[in-house]
This record gives C-alpha cells, sequence and structure tokens, in this order.
C-alpha cells in the first residue's frame, strides 16, 4: 500500500507538476513585469495601511494574518529541516527561486480572489479558486472547480490541515516537556473546537493576535542564534549558493545529493511551506475589505515573502551554519539539534513554543479553507457536519502515526495545485488587467494630491 502510494506521489510531485508551478510563475512574473521586485515595498506597507473600503467580511491584515496562519506551519520549521537533510544546504537556494516566482503566483490568486467572489446563503463571501475557475473561465470548466473543491476537502481533512499538524505538536511536546500525548491532545481538541465553531470572524481575531507574536517569536530566536554563530554565516551562505549547481558530497549522516535533488526538494518543500500556486490562500484573501483585486493581490504576495524568503531562511541558515544537517536525525529533531548548540537550556523550549503555534494556526487555517470548499460543494448545509468532523479528526490525529497519512496529504496537495494552476494560466490575462487599471488609478490619486497641495500654495509665495 505505502510503496504503490509512494509511486503516485513521486509522480504526482515529480518534473510535470514542478515545471507548471515555476512555469507559472516564471510567466506571471514576465507579464507582470518583476511586480514582486518593484511592487514589493508598496505590498508590505499596504499590510499596515490598506483603506479595508469595498465589500467584505474581514479586513485586509486579518485576512494575511489567517493566510499566514496556514502557511507558516510545520513546514517552515520541520520541513526546511528535510529539504536540506535530503538535498544539501543547496535545497535553500531553490526554495528561494520558487518563493520568488511563487510570489507572483499568490499575487495573481489574491486578486482573481476578489474579483470573482461571490455572497453565500449565510451573507458570508464565498470566494478562491472554485469561483474563479466557474466564474472567470467559465461554466463549461466547472467539473475542475469541482475537483478543486473536493481535493481542497481532502487537504483539509487529512492533509496538512490536522494530522500532519497535530502529530508534529504531540511529537515536540512529548519530546520537551514529556507531557502524555493524551493530555496533549485534550487540551488541542477543546481549544480548536471552541475557536473553529466561530467561523472566520473568530478565526481571523485569534490569527491577527498569535501570528504577528510567533512570528515575532521565532525571528528573533533565530536572529540571536545567528547572532552567537556570526562568524560562520558568510560561509554558510556561500555553502547554500555553491551547492545549488554542484553536486553535496556525503557527510557524516547527510547521504549526499545531486544538483536534481536540491532541486526538487527545495521546490517541492518550498511550495508544501509557503502554498503558492496551491490555491488555498486566496479562499481567505477573498473575503477582504477592499474595491481593488490588486490591492489584495499585493497583499496576498507579502505571505509567501515573509514565509519564506523570511522564516525559512532563518531556519535554513540555522541548520547550515550549526553544521547540524549533516547528522542522523531529520525532521524537528534536526532543527531541535541545531538550537540546542547554541542555547543548551532554552534551545528546545524556544522551538517548542515556537512549532506549537505555528501548527496550531495552521490548523485554524485549514479549517476555514476546508469550510469554503464544503460550501461550494454541497452549500451552507454541510458547514456544521464539516466542523464537527475536523475536530473530530483533529483529535484522532494525535494517536494516528501513519506514514501513509503524509504521504497521502503530498497526493492530494499536488493534485489540488492543478486545476487552480490552469485557471491561473487562462486567466492571466485578466490579472494583467487588473493589475494596470489599479496602478493606474494610484497614479491619478498622485496627481489629485499634487494638485491639491498645488492649489493651496497662496498666490506670491
Amino acid at each position: 500500500m505505502l510503496e504503490t502510494l509512494n509511486a503516485i506521489d513521486s509522480f504526482v510531485w515529480g518534473p510535470p507538476l514542478l515545471v507548471l508551478l515555476i512555469g507559472t510563475g516564471l510567466m506571471l512574473t514576465v507579464r507582470l513585469h518583476l511586480l514582486q521586485v518593484f511592487r514589493l515595498p508598496r505590498a508590505l506597507k499596504l499590510i499596515f495601511t490598506a483603506k479595508n473600503q469595498g465589500e467584505g467580511d474581514v479586513d485586509s491584515f486579518k485576512a494575511l494574518c489567517t493566510a499566514l496562519a496556514a502557511t507558516v506551519g510545520t513546514g517552515n520549521i520541520v520541513g526546511v529541516a528535510t529539504a536540506v537533510h535530503a538535498g544539501g544546504p543547496g535545497a535553500i537556494f531553490w526554495m528561494w527561486m520558487a518563493a520568488f516566482v511563487g510570489m507572483a503566483t499568490k499575487y495573481a490568486e489574491g486578486c482573481l480572489a476578489v474579483k470573482y467572489r461571490t455572497v453565500d446563503k449565510n451573507g458570508d463571501i464565498a470566494g478562491g479558486p472554485m469561483y474563479y475557475i466557474e466564474n472567470g473561465l467559465g461554466k463549461k470548466y466547472k467539473p475542475l472547480a469541482f475537483l478543486f473543491a473536493f481535493f481542497g476537502v481532502l487537504v483539509a481533512f487529512f492533509g496538512i490541515g490536522t494530522f500532519a499538524q497535530v502529530n508534529s505538536i504531540v511529537e515536540i511536546t512529548r519530546l520537551t516537556t514529556s507531557i502524555p500525548v493524551e493530555y496533549t491532545a485534550i487540551v488541542l481538541t477543546i481549544l480548536v473546537a471552541a475557536i473553529t465553531i466561530g467561523g472566520l470572524q473568530s478565526i481571523a481575531r485569534v490569527a491577527s493576535k498569535i501570528v504577528p507574536a510567533m512570528a515575532v517569536i521565532y525571528v528573533v530566536s533565530t536572529v540571536a542564534f545567528l547572532v552567537v554563530f556570526a562568524d560562520q554565516i558568510p560561509a554558510a551562505v556561500e555553502q547554500i549558493i555553491v551547492s545549488a549547481f554542484t553536486p553535496t558530497a556525503a557527510a557524516g549522516g547527510f547521504l549526499g545529493a545531486t544538483v536534481l535533488v536540491a532541486m526538487r526538494n527545495g521546490v517541492a518543500r518550498g511550495v508544501f511551506s509557503n502554498e503558492s500556486g496551491l490555491g488555498s490562500a486566496p479562499i481567505v484573501a477573498a473575503a477582504a475589505k477592499t474595491k481593488w483585486p490588486a490591492e489584495q493581490g499585493l497583499i496576498s504576495m507579502t505571505g509567501t515573502f515573509i514565509d519564506t524568503i523570511i522564516i525559512c531562511t532563518l531556519t535554513g541558515l540555522v541548520l547550515v551554519v550549526s553544521g547540524a544537517w549533516m547528522g542522523d536525525v531529520n525532521g524537528a529533531a534536526l532543527t531541535n539539534a541545531a538550537f540546542t548548540m547554541a542555547f543548551p537550556t532554552y534551545g528546545s523550549i524556544i522551538l517548542c513554543v515556537g512549532l506549537t503555534l505555528f501548527a496550531f494556526t495552521t490548523i485554524l487555517g485549514w479549517n476555514y479553507y476546508g469550510e469554503r470548499c464544503v460550501e461550494y460543494l454541497v452549500g451552507v448545509k454541510g458547514i456544521m457536519p464539516y466542523r464537527i468532523i475536523f475536530i473530530a479528526l483533529v483529535a484522532c490525529g494525535a494517536f494516528i502515526k501513519l506514514d501513509v497519512i503524509w504521504v497521502l496529504a503530498d497526493i492530494v496537495n499536488g493534485l489540488m495545485a492543478i486545476p487552480n494552476l490552469i485557471a491561473l494560466i487562462g486567466l492571466s490575462g485578466v490579472v494583467v488587467a487588473e493589475t494596470k487599471k489599479y496602478f493606474a488609478h494610484l497614479k491619478e490619486e498622485e496627481m489629485v494630491v499634487a494638485k491639491d497641495s498645488e492649489e493651496k500654495v497662496p498666490a506670491g509665495h
């Protein structure tokens, strides 16, 4: 069974999907004239200064926090460790490349999500790939939209949404504090139930408090670690870049890696971590209060920047600088080994808190994603049964130690990306048009402001 699934997994995440992911990102990067470079300062400013006018359920900041809650998860700690362990330091470079083109993909997703969003029977915003496939590409593509939503529910139930995260929380609390699994599971289930029954408003409220805090805690601790080993950073960066283009020799517990292995691990783990192209983040981007699709696109794009360019890079540097990646351990234990080198007493506690918060918020974000997919498939009547099943699965997740689940998660994840990427390619013209419209509007606004200020200057000055 596992062998068959592994074969399917290698096929799904094989060259075709990776080429489709990177290719879509590259095409959008070219068509949007390197928007992710030239418009990044504006995008980062918008996180805090977006006007939040227009229809929507939550403000842009909360929408970004909910998307980041789902995105910044175990992938940033465990996933990076897995990638470096399998592909060597060069994998980090390919993770950056995937994130660079992924920012254009994420921009397009956010933009289309707002453009084609609708309102469900409960009066809540409904948007995301299934709506831009059906309303953008046209009704004849409805089967594609249906497939996307179906895979989306599976990912929420069995993929990134529950088991992978619950497992990580249980593992790390057991390693660090030796709290019995049962207790962790009970507390986790109660918390998830209390927050998710309230729907998007309560999830967004919690996310906008926890996400900034957890990101700051993790960034500060990793930077503190890198300060301790500051003299080794230049060599580590050089190693990352060199290993991206030359095979990495075996060393210690590390088995060696070719360029292709580094590339595949970097890209696949990068996508798993920042979700660009998966089509998950646009589901919540659609709920943002904004008049301009492109504005939400820019804010969505910062998600990939924060997730991979900042958080994954810090984890990666910690692993390479410490040399822990050459050891025998993998996953959370690998990152743990690196942290305890700099902070023998507190290292594992910092990591435990970080990983628990990252994984916990991912469960919340994916709960909402799955719910919107269920709503698309069966209507609002499916929402409450979905929430109850989701909570039950979180409760079971602690006791399921199955490789099968991880592989399944990976497969459904990949399958979810395919309908979304087809839509992004088909609607890339719409994205370009919306982008032009938005930046033309900004220019007009600037001219009006300039004109007003000129008129205010009294004559004779």
